[in-house]
């Protein structure tokens, strides 16, 4: 299985990163993770590219997750693909059909389908995946996305504060991709900060492999390093910076 960020970035544009996407790929079947602004642009970069992904799993509805979502579809109508599957939490459906009674003329454009999730396993797209509720201003899932063709394992936080459950639901995950969105300077809730996530990773049992750290908000430019060292005096495990364009074995 193979990941690859295509956006690392928050609500807050830096002009390096683009927001919220992740590319999944194992075999012949390829999961796209939100859909924020610029990730339509950073799939085209891929050998992929948006004609072969037609399926997306939204983690949440706010926007630097959801806002490329029409322009994937709509490209996909251009190229004459056929089809687009969202599958999201509670009010997917609803947030889909929304956006396309402001955009009406891509209605009917392609076969749309529609799934509301629950927490608890699923498949989608050739993919075994399980959802958990994480610690957000709105209702968000974390995933943790497995395959048939792979013996390892990747888990996503979604945007969430860090706390010891959904640790313990990344256990044998062989990467953690999750939420670090502010330094510890920042007093925020419904996210992590390094110091927030290592008391979290180094109070439970669980075993993760690495741990990528994304949705940077601007305030932590320049401030990598300090954060990187924040979360060493809370865990001694492996962990880094996730960047957009970065792939990701994972094995």
């Amino acid at each position: 299985m193979q990941l690859t960020f295509l956006g690392t970035g928050s609500a807050m544009p830096t002009g390096d990163r683009f927001q919220t996407g992740l590319l999944v790929e194992s075999g012949d079947d390829q999961l796209l993770v939100d859909c924020g602004s610029g990730v339509l642009h950073a799939l085209q970069r891929t050998e992929v590219g948006y004609e072969g992904v037609d399926t997306v799993l939204l983690t949440h509805h706010h926007l630097d997750h959801v806002s490329d979502l029409l322009a994937l579809l709509k490209a996909r109508w251009l190229a004459g693909e056929e089809s687009l599957t969202v599958a999201g939490p509670p009010g997917t459906a609803t947030l889909v059909r929304d956006l396309l009674d402001v955009h009406d003329y891509l209605q009917d454009r392609v076969d749309l389908a529609i799934r509301d999730l629950d927490e608890g396993s699923f498949s989608l797209a050739g993919f075994d995946c399980q959802a958990m509720e994480t610690r957000h201003s709105m209702q968000c899932f974390a995933y943790r996305l497995g395959h048939p063709e792979s013996e390892a394992e990747l888990t996503f936080s979604g945007d969430s504060e860090a706390f010891t459950d959904l640790i313990a639901f990344a256990d044998g995950s062989a990467v953690l991709v999750h939420d670090c969105s502010f330094p510890d300077q920042v007093d925020v809730s419904n996210h992590a900060t390094p110091s927030s996530l290592g008391r979290a990773l180094a109070a439970t049992d669980a075993d993760v492999g690495r741990v990528y750290l994304t949705h940077l908000y601007p305030h932590t430019e320049g401030r990598h390093e300090q954060m990187l060292d924040a979360f060493a005096e809370e865990y001694d495990g492996p962990v880094r910076f996730a960047d957009d364009g970065l792939t990701v074995e994972i094995v």
